[in-house]
């Protein structure tokens, strides 16, 4: 009878504790600031925090899950991760729930100070542009067309490294990735960057997963309020 008892002891404490974690996906191509991963582990970068900082909020344990980026949606999907941050409906297929728009984002193309300093878009026309494989740029496809010329690497650090040796004059990358790099005191060589746009990304809660959208929606309203979001990018820049 003890024995029994023991079990179904046991049983009902997994049971609570896998209904008390919140499992974030993390894109396995994800760069620092945005993630640290090293051995397939999330150890670090704004996705670890806001993950900690969101389950905190709504009375969990977060754990951070990289998988790579063909394979997030489906397994989002699936249930077997809970949230995405960091995306738009438009980035992701599938049918999730999606929370309000709140962490900051800006495309940007940084130029080598070799070359005249670009005033739009149109001024690259033609021009080989650091780019990152498998990742869209909508901004730029629209406006300069047949005149954007990719040259694609498998990271936004390759293509800075490839800029710095002479190798391409301009990147395509994130604001949060050039500011990342000035912050760990990088000589980055560079005009200032040209905005190519702006905007509020999104988390991506699954239908499946332990946690509703309901609730990711407050706890984002929370840490918003506070100023948690802010603090946290502050930390990478």
């Amino acid at each position: 009878m003890k024995a029994i008892s023991a079990i179904v002891f046991a049983l009902l404490t997994a049971g609570s504790a896998r209904a008390d974690k919140v499992v974030m996906l993390v894109d396995t191509g994800t760069e620092m600031p945005m993630a640290d991963i090293r051995s397939g582990e999330v150890v670090g970068g704004i996705h670890k925090d806001l993950a900690e900082a969101l389950a905190q909020k709504m009375g969990r344990t977060a754990v951070t899950m990289s998988m790579p980026r063909k394979r997030i949606a489906m397994a989002l999907q699936a249930g077997q991760g809970d949230v995405l941050c960091m995306y738009l409906p438009e980035w992701l297929p599938g049918r999730f729930g999606w929370t309000q728009a709140f962490m900051p984002q800006t495309e940007t193309v940084i130029t080598s100070l070799t070359v005249a300093q670009p005033q739009s878009l149109l001024d690259l026309w033609g021009q080989p542009i650091g780019t990152v494989l498998g990742f869209q740029y909508p901004e730029m496809e629209k406006v300069m067309g047949t005149g954007f010329v990719r040259a694609d690497a498998h990271s936004n650090l390759a293509n800075l490294r490839k800029l710095a040796a002479g190798r391409l004059r301009h990147v395509a990358t994130i604001k949060s990735f050039y500011d990342y790099q000035l912050h760990k005191g990088e000589k980055v060589n560079v005009h200032e960057p040209l905005v190519v746009r702006s905007y509020n990304t999104r988390c991506a809660v699954s239908e499946k997963g332990r946690v509703a959208l309901a609730d990711v929606d407050a706890a984002i309203t929370q840490l918003v309020r506070e100023g948690a979001i802010n603090r946290i990018l502050s930390n990478y820049q």
